[in-house]
């Protein structure tokens, strides 16, 4: 999962927090940080990018919303309408699971061939981290994948199969044609598709596209909020 960084709260012309009347105020400063992908499956998106809440911001057996959490800043990230409507309004522990603004969420999944995504089997992660990386991904439901209903609205395993595809055929291109016009234009298609992750699992072994991948997201976030590649 790409790494993000929120930032502290946007400033007011006058230097102070901006205290949103309505978390959607939100979402264009999200995007400046964080770019217009939803935060945890990573696909590319605009009109259709929800501000949405860590924790929910009216849990079950609340009368109304929290305050607390409905407008607070930290409390917000962006999702496209699968990933929000799958993690729902589940009262989730924050320390039981991992996010992409403030833990190596890339490191700790796994995307593997056919568009899986599933907590990582690297040795040298802790039990607890993967854990935590399996509670998220059931949470947002990054592992489910479609039935065989041409008209599932759920599509993220297609696209990101779909996604990874294209990623394999681009590296075999580039061994035969590796050049600096042809490294240009799949980082160019690696931000159009979005699935960061996917295109930095293809390409792992090329030192080079990896670099130019993590600049170019890195690019995409205005303000000076890099992402974070620890």
């Amino acid at each position: 999962m790409r790494p993000i960084v929120r930032g502290v709260c946007p400033k007011n012309a006058a230097g102070q927090d901006i205290a949103f009347k309505k978390y959607a105020q939100a979402r264009g400063e999200l995007i400046s940080r964080l770019g217009e992908y939803c935060s945890y499956c990573e696909m590319e998106l605009d009109s259709s990018l929800a501000v949405e809440h860590v924790q929910p911001k009216q849990p079950p057996g609340a009368a109304m919303p929290i305050k607390a959490r409905e407008l607070d800043w930290n409390n917000f990230l962006l999702a496209c309408s699968n990933c929000n409507s799958t993690k729902g309004n589940t009262d989730v522990l924050p320390d039981d699971y991992l996010w992409p603004d403030l833990d190596n969420t890339f490191r700790a999944l796994s995307y593997s061939e056919g568009g899986l995504v599933t907590a990582s089997t690297d040795q040298s992660i802790k039990g607890y981290i993967k854990r935590k990386a399996h509670n998220l991904i059931k949470l947002t439901g990054l592992d489910k994948v479609p039935t065989n209903d041409p008209q599932a609205s759920d599509r993220r395993w297609q696209n990101r199969r779909e996604c990874r595809d294209i990623a394999v055929r681009a590296k075999e291109r580039l061994a035969r044609n590796y050049n600096e016009d042809f490294k240009g234009q799949i980082i160019d298609t690696a931000c159009a598709k979005g699935f960061w992750s996917v295109w930095m699992t293809v390409f792992m072994d090329d030192a080079d596209m990896l670099d130019r991948l993590i600049y170019a997201e890195t690019a995409s976030c205005d303000n000076g909020y890099l992402l974070r590649f620890e």
